[in-house]
């Protein structure tokens, strides 16, 4: 049997935030990212909602004997869902893959109160640049709902726990979708 795979469409891009080193890019449809607050968390997190017509670039990666414990820890807050189909890949063998979603049941809008961390969002940019190009980093935007919710500006003490150093011209092409998108960045 070989080992399931996740779908990371986040900062599991970021190969610097995991040690699952069989990687693959990959692109899944019918999901869409969106911003999401949940009450098990203080700030605002990545998510994915079922959209049809929407297609999402990524990784996946294995996971090891199947041992989901570490990242599902990393994760928590999410249930996992298994990709039944949409799912396309440059691994060389056949993939069975999960996405994580933050549950409908617990989760609702970022805001004020639990805005999206700059830390965090610096982290998936940067991902999506070295994986995918600044066409890549374009199209994480396009393709992801809720940039209607603040930015909180941590760069200089980052709260996200995966926190990466970005050079002046990441950030620089981070700070310029924000300010294109109309984000609010709160403490600027």
């Amino acid at each position: 049997m070989s080992d399931p795979f996740f779908f990371g469409y986040g900062s599991l891009v970021n190969r610097s935030t995991h040690r699952y080193g069989e990687a693959y890019h990959a692109r899944v449809s019918g999901w869409r990212r969106v911003w999401r607050h949940t009450w098990l968390r203080e700030m605002a997190f990545l998510s994915v909602e079922p959209a049809a017509g929407i297609e999402l670039d990524g990784l996946i990666a294995a996971v090891p004997g199947g041992d989901w414990g570490a990242l599902d820890e990393r994760e928590q807050g999410y249930r996992r869902h298994r990709l039944e189909g949409g799912l396309a890949h440059a691994a060389t063998r056949a993939v069975t893959a999960e996405i994580y979603a933050v549950p409908d049941s617990h989760a609702g809008p970022p805001g004020q109160l639990n805005p999206i961390l700059l830390s965090y969002l610096d982290v998936v940019v940067q991902g999506y640049l070295r994986e995918f190009g600044e066409a890549g980093a374009e199209r994480f935007f396009e393709t992801t709902r809720g940039w209607d919710a603040p930015v909180a500006d941590d760069r200089s003490a980052p709260l996200y726990p995966r926190a990466q150093r970005l050079t002046a011209r990441e950030r620089g092409l981070v700070d310029a979708a924000l300010a294109t998108l109309g984000v609010r960045v709160l403490g600027r």
